[in-house]
């Protein structure tokens, strides 16, 4: 197996090992697919071209659904135009025992900071700041969601002679979160605890694992469990690199191994 499909593999293992982010119905009522089935442990889909990690995602995701045969995907990345105008994206419309399903598919990293807004579900924030859990919850409810009730998404249903008053909205929303190495014990009463992966800290902090080897991976293996043989970096070393990120005021995600062995993913912040 050559170096990509190894990393695809290690991918998609890293996906399905990832949480969901709550289950049942959670923050503004939105239903969490539940998907309690059997996975596939290989990946076995070709993948031709390179693709954005959230795309890569649904890939996953879809090659997951189809191993089960109670599930019909009916149709995925569903552009809904208006006067070739586009105005979203489903995506993806399945059956699941003859029932439709509107799924939406999400696959995000937070970090927990308490100066970010005014509740719990406000502190979750994108590692540069630039988006935050609310901000995606409420996307999906008043922006994706009822997209699938609109007139333009009607003619799309025609075809697939579907109504949308029978098709049933839920989320596949998974996640890893990571708070300040301070809280790392801490637990939250709103999003699932397991989601908890790691942790993130100031550059100003690290010194404290100067006798600890480093990694930085590339975004697509941010998915990736951390592995005992990856081409560590010193102390010194690691500096050097992480500047570069921190400089273009981009947090990357970090793969930590200290003296005893231990592995920590964890995220360096410029903020």
């Amino acid at each position: 197996m050559d170096k990509k499909s190894k990393d695809l593999q290690l991918q998609y293992k890293g996906f399905l090992k990832t949480p969901f982010l709550w289950h049942g119905k959670g923050v503004f009522d939105l239903l969490q697919f539940n998907d309690s089935n059997i996975k596939e442990l290989s990946f076995d889909y070709l993948i031709t071209q390179k693709l954005r990690l959230g795309k890569l995602v649904e890939r996953f995701v879809s090659f997951n659904l189809l191993q089960n045969s109670t599930i019909k995907i009916l149709v995925e990345n569903l552009q809904i135009q208006e006067e070739k105008r586009t105005v979203g994206e489903l995506d993806c419309i399945l059956l699941k025992n003859e029932k439709p399903i509107h799924l939406e598919i999400i696959y995000k990293f937070y970090l927990y900071d308490s100066s970010a807004g005014n509740s719990e579900i406000e502190h979750w924030i994108g590692p540069n700041r630039r988006d935050s859990l609310i901000q995606k919850l409420t996307k999906l409810k008043e922006k994706q969601l009822p997209l699938l009730y609109s007139e333009q998404c009607s003619t799309y249903l025609q075809k697939l002679e579907l109504d949308s008053k029978t098709i049933e909205q839920q989320i596949y929303f998974k996640a890893q979160l990571f708070v300040h190495l301070n809280d790392y014990k801490n637990e939250f009463s709103i999003i699932n605890n397991k989601c908890i992966i790691g942790f993130y800290i100031y550059a100003n902090e690290l010194e404290q694992f100067n006798n600890s080897k480093f990694y930085i991976p590339n975004k697509h293996n941010w998915l990736v469990q951390p592995l005992p043989n990856s081409n560590w970096l010193n102390f010194q070393d690691f500096i050097l690199k992480l500047q570069i990120y921190l400089d273009e005021k981009n947090a990357p995600l970090c793969w930590l191994k200290k003296s005893n062995g231990e592995l920590f993913k964890f995220f360096v912040v410029w903020w």
